[in-house]
């Protein structure tokens, strides 16, 4: 729920109390940042690290008051909590140790790129404090920063299997998705593999995006759609981000208009499809806008949800159906199954395609 972090922040000043305390609170869409806008990742950087943002003495008061204003846990405002003194908590100093306890890479980038990277340049630090830093997860393999729970070795994942057979793939999304279908879906590494080419299409520059709810579908469709009619490449990884990230602002007529606007690139894709000779699988891994009230608290959901997610396969040369019970880790093996690639061992998932249903020729 958009609100929900009145009962985390209450739990955490309770289990502190004594022990530690409160410097300063921020909303993701200013701290986890993963669209370049420096701007919002600045707020938080002038707050977290230098202690300059609006200070508050009652953490929970001030939170509440963002609640009353329309201004609900993604976007609130950053703040710092004061001392006895008056003066902020937050400033960090040489020698602090900073600990980044959250297990999502592509949200904390941005922060420590500002932090501590000597190359960055996307807004005006000032002298930055010598921290160490430790994240739980690997954020980025470039990093330099120690990790808790290093990534898990991931061996013949789809797209080094595509690879490895020496055929060609592109990987296309704006923005705010091309992390998932690049560093993600190679499990983690940054750098392409071997007959890899990724297009990436700036994501809008809008405050929140029920605002534009087409963001960038469009532009990204048209990179789709010319792979697709011309056959450039042999696999082609597509995601549309704007069922997702519309959802999450809780608007239902933009995330109608965020539902539309995918329809009718889908539409241009199968023609594109149907013109170069190309099979499809259209899928999801979560659901978002499905959900757009909370059936408890009628308040907006913005919120992943659960949901069983549809998959259709379209493949004019077989006809074959789909079978029931498929899960996520069956969606790869299809993908490899359509471009006649056979299943390595660690691969476990299976063709979602029934195949004992069709009659032999």
């Amino acid at each position: 729920p958009p609100q929900s972090g009145m009962v985390f922040l209450r739990e955490t000043m309770t289990r502190i109390a004594g022990k530690a305390q409160l410097a300063s609170v921020s909303g993701r869409y200013y701290g986890m940042d993963r669209d370049n806008r420096w701007e919002r990742t600045g707020l938080w950087y002038q707050a977290a690290v230098r202690g300059q943002a609006p200070v508050e003495t009652d953490a929970l008061a001030a939170l509440q008051r963002s609640y009353d204003a329309g201004v609900n846990d993604e976007f609130v405002k950053p703040w710092v909590m004061s001392g006895p003194d008056g003066q902020a908590l937050a400033a960090m100093r040489d020698g602090d140790a900073l600990i980044c306890f959250n297990f999502r890479s592509d949200r904390m980038r941005q922060s420590l790129r500002a932090l501590a990277l000597p190359d960055f340049t996307g807004f005006d630090t000032g002298a930055r404090p010598l921290v160490h830093i430790v994240t739980m997860t690997q954020y980025e393999d470039t990093f330099p920063f120690p990790v808790a729970f290093g990534p898990q070795s991931m061996k013949h994942l789809v797209g080094e299997v595509i690879a490895d057979a020496g055929l060609t793939q592109l990987r296309t999304a704006e923005t705010e998705k091309y992390p998932h279908v690049t560093f993600f879906f190679n499990g983690g590494h940054e750098q392409p593999l071997r007959g890899e080419d990724r297009r990436v299409v700036p994501s809008p520059k809008v405050a929140t995006y029920d605002l534009q709810p087409e963001m960038s579908a469009p532009a990204v469709c048209d990179v789709l759609c010319d792979a697709l009619a011309n056959r450039t490449h042999d696999f082609m990884l597509c995601n549309f981000a704007n069922t997702d990230m519309v959802g999450h602002t809780g608007s239902l007529p933009a995330a109608i208009a965020a539902v539309e606007t995918v329809d009718a690139c889908l539409g241009r894709v199968l023609e594109a499809a149907a013109k170069g000779g190309a099979r499809l699988i259209v899928t999801a891994d979560h659901g978002n806008a499905d959900v757009m009230v909370d059936p408890v608290t009628h308040q907006p959901h913005t919120a992943h949800t659960t949901n069983p997610v549809p998959l259709v396969v379209l493949d004019p040369d077989d006809a074959a159906p789909l079978r029931s019970g498929g899960a996520l880790c069956d969606v790869g093996p299809t993908a490899l199954a359509l471009l006649g690639l056979a299943l390595p061992p660690d691969i476990t998932g299976r063709d979602l395609r029934d195949r004992s249903s069709v009659s032999p020729a």
